[in-house]
């Protein structure tokens, strides 16, 4: 039943991605600029969370062959964070979120738009 479950679940979730996507990409290829300023903006925000997520994973792995992540403090917080990780995918799809908007308002304050459209 499990894998019956996780193939809906993951068949919604792929579908919701695919639609926000088109959309979102329809937006960036109308013109050069957005198409620009839209992948430097997600490759950015992807390059960050993959490396946070790639040093979590090190450390903990670091302080698990130790034995050091039974002791608190630092190495504590690592195990902590790497056994709640469903949590932290939570985080990292608002980090996306908050860095579309944060890029949007951006985009449009700087008047990206207007870059390329005026006649000499």
């Amino acid at each position: 039943m499990f894998p019956v479950l996780f193939t809906a679940g993951m068949t919604l979730i792929d579908t919701t991605d695919s639609i926000l996507m088109l959309g979102a990409y329809g937006w960036a290829f109308v013109k050069p600029i957005r198409k620009l300023y839209y992948n430097l903006t997600i490759t950015t925000v992807s390059v960050v969370v993959a490396v946070v997520v790639g040093s979590l994973e090190t450390l903990n792995l670091i302080g698990d062959q130790l034995g050091l992540t039974d002791v608190g403090g630092f190495w504590g917080a690592v195990g902590s964070l790497n056994n709640n990780f469903g949590i932290l995918g939570y985080l990292i799809v608002g980090i996306f979120i908050t860095a579309w908007l944060a890029s949007y308002v951006v985009y449009r304050v700087n008047r990206y738009d207007e870059i390329g459209s005026s006649s000499v």
